[in-house]
C-alpha cells in the first residue's frame, strides 16, 4: 500500500466520513494503466483487429484502453515510435475529451507536458485550426514537442513560456482553453508514490494561489462564447471546487457548464464550497475507488461576454520565401511524394517548416515548434526532418521501406542500424512499420542509411 501523509489522511477522512475506508483500501490495489489510439493514423476497428496487445476499452473516453502494465510493455514496440498510439493515464483522457476540439479552431493548452491532453486535442483537430501548446519548464516542454512530433500533428505551435506573456500576445483570441492545472498531486499517489514525499497543506495553498493566478490569464486570451476547461490530478477542495467558486465569483460572465458523468465518474460536492454554491455539482469528481482510474477533478465553463476591454488583434504571421529558395524542396516532393502536400511554406534560417492556416504571429515568443518541421535546406539539396516522415500516410509516398512487426527487423532500424534496401530506389524512402511511417533512411546500391534520430534510438 502507498505510504500516505499523516495529514493528507486525516484531512481525506474528515472530507469523506464514511466513504474513507473505500477511499484508503484503493490505495492498497494496483493503479490501472491505459493507451489512447491516434485517429490521424489508425480507426478504432483497425487497431482491435492488430493490436499486440490484450485490451479493455475505457468506457467515459473515446479511442482510450486499458492494459495490463505487468506484463504488457506497449512503451517498447514500434507501433509507439511509429506514433499509433500515447501511453497516458485513464483518467487524464477524460479532461481533454470535454474542450471537444473541431477542426478550424484557435485553441490553447496552457500547462500542456508531456504532452498526453494536447495530442488528444490535435487528433480531434484533424490538423486544421491553431493549437498552441504551452509548457512553462523548458526541459518538459522538449518533451512535450516529442510528443507531438511522434502523433503526427502538423498544425501545433509549442511554446515556452509563462502565462503572462502568452496572454500578453493572445488577447482575447482562442475558443478553447485547457487549464490542466499545477497541483499537488494527490490523485497521482498511487501512481507515483515519490509524490507522497512533497506534500504538506502549505504546498496545497501554494497550488491555489498558482491556480488562481493562471487562470487570470487564460480568460484574458479567452474569446467571448469560448469554452475554459479547467482540470486537476488532486482531490483538495482547496484547488478544485473552491478555485471554480473563486473563479465564478472574480469573473461573473463565467458559466459553469453540465459534464456528461458514466462509469462511476461523480459531481463535485458543493458542500466542500465556502458559500454551499449548488452549481458546482456540475464539475465532475474521478475518484479510484469509484471507477477504474487515478483522482482527478474537472470543469467546465464558457464565457458568456467580455468584462475586459478588447485590445488589438493578434497579427497573422507574414510569409516572405522565395520559389528559388524552395527549389531542392520542391525536387524532394517531386521524387517521394505522390503529390505535393503543404502549404505556408517558412524559413526560418534554413530550416523549412509548413504553418498552420492563419498562423498567428509569433515574434518576441519562445518557439519549440511551429507546425509541421519539414527539414533543412542545405547546400544544393534538401535533408527531411523525422516529424515530416510521422505526418505521412503510406499512400502518399512514392519510395518506402516496409518492415512488419511478425519479424525483428524493425529494431535493427531503431537501433538506428543500416538495411537492406529495396534494389528498386535510389535516394531517400519512408521507412514502416506495418504500414505505419518510423522515420528516413538513404538507399544507395540497394543499402538503405538510418536516418532515424539518434536521441531516440534503443541503446541494447
Amino acid at each position: 500500500m502507498t505510504q500516505l501523509p499523516l495529514e493528507f489522511i486525516e484531512k481525506m477522512k474528515h472530507l469523506l466520513a464514511e466513504e474513507a475506508d473505500a477511499f484508503f483500501d484503493a490505495f492498497s490495489e494496483a493503479r490501472v494503466a491505459g493507451l489512447r489510439i491516434n485517429p490521424l493514423k489508425i480507426k478504432t476497428e483497425q487497431w482491435e483487429n492488430i493490436s499486440p496487445f490484450p485490451l479493455e476499452k475505457i468506457p467515459f473516453v473515446a479511442n482510450g484502453y486499458y492494459y495490463n502494465y505487468t506484463n504488457t510493455e506497449p512503451g517498447k514496440h514500434p507501433y509507439h515510435a511509429a506514433g499509433v498510439y500515447y501511453i497516458q493515464e485513464p483518467s487524464a483522457m477524460f479532461v481533454a475529451s470535454l474542450l471537444d476540439a473541431k477542426p478550424g479552431e484557435k485553441i490553447l493548452d496552457l500547462c500542456a507536458a508531456p504532452g498526453g491532453k494536447s495530442t488528444q486535442i490535435g487528433a480531434a483537430m484533424e490538423n486544421k485550426g491553431i493549437l498552441i501548446s504551452n509548457e512553462i519548464h523548458p526541459k518538459r516542454a522538449k518533451v512535450l514537442s516529442e510528443n507531438i512530433e511522434r502523433f503526427g500533428i502538423s498544425n501545433a505551435i509549442v511554446t515556452n513560456e509563462t502565462p503572462q506573456r502568452l496572454a500578453q500576445h493572445f488577447n482575447h483570441y482562442f475558443d478553447k482553453i485547457l487549464v490542466d492545472a499545477p497541483c499537488s498531486g494527490e490523485g497521482m499517489f498511487r501512481k507515483d508514490p515519490e509524490a507522497t514525499k512533497y506534500w504538506n497543506e502549505d504546498h496545497v495553498l501554494t497550488c491555489q494561489r498558482l491556480q488562481k493566478e493562471v487562470l487570470q490569464e487564460a480568460y484574458s486570451m479567452l474569446k467571448e462564447n469560448g469554452i475554459l476547461v479547467y482540470s486537476t490530478c488532486t482531490f483538495s477542495p482547496e484547488e478544485n471546487e473552491q478555485i471554480v467558486e473563486w473563479f465564478l465569483t472574480e469573473y461573473p460572465d463565467m458559466e459553469l457548464l453540465p459534464i456528461e458523468k458514466s462509469a462511476g465518474i461523480e459531481d463535485a460536492i458543493p458542500e466542500w464550497t465556502k458559500s454551499n454554491i449548488t452549481d458546482i455539482k456540475k464539475c465532475a469528481r474521478l475518484w479510484p475507488h469509484k471507477m477504474k482510474g487515478e483522482g482527478h477533478f474537472a470543469a467546465k465553463l464558457r464565457k458568456r461576454s467580455s468584462l475586459e476591454p478588447k485590445k488589438t488583434k493578434t497579427k497573422e504571421m507574414i510569409i516572405n520565401i522565395r520559389q528559388n529558395e524552395l527549389k531542392e524542396f520542391i525536387a524532394f516532393q517531386q521524387t517521394i511524394l505522390q503529390n505535393p502536400l503543404f502549404s505556408n511554406l517558412a524559413l526560418f534560417g534554413n530550416v523549412l517548416h509548413s504553418l498552420p492556416d492563419h498562423c498567428p504571429d509569433l515574434k518576441g515568443l519562445k518557439i519549440l515548434r511551429a507546425g509541421l518541421h519539414l527539414g533543412e535546406m542545405k547546400k544544393n539539396r534538401f535533408e527531411p526532418n523525422h516529424a515530416f516522415a510521422l505526418s505521412l500516410h503510406l499512400n502518399e509516398v512514392k519510395q518506402f521501406l516496409q518492415l512488419t512487426t511478425d519479424k525483428q527487423y524493425w529494431l535493427r532500424y531503431l537501433k538506428g542500424e543500416t538495411l537492406k534496401g529495396t534494389e528498386k530506389y535510389k535516394g531517400w524512402v519512408l521507412v514502416t512499420i506495418d504500414d505505419f511511417p518510423l522515420g528516413w533512411g538513404k538507399e544507395v546500391d540497394a543499402i538503405v542509411k538510418n536516418f532515424y534520430p539518434k536521441g531516440l534510438r534503443i541503446l541494447m
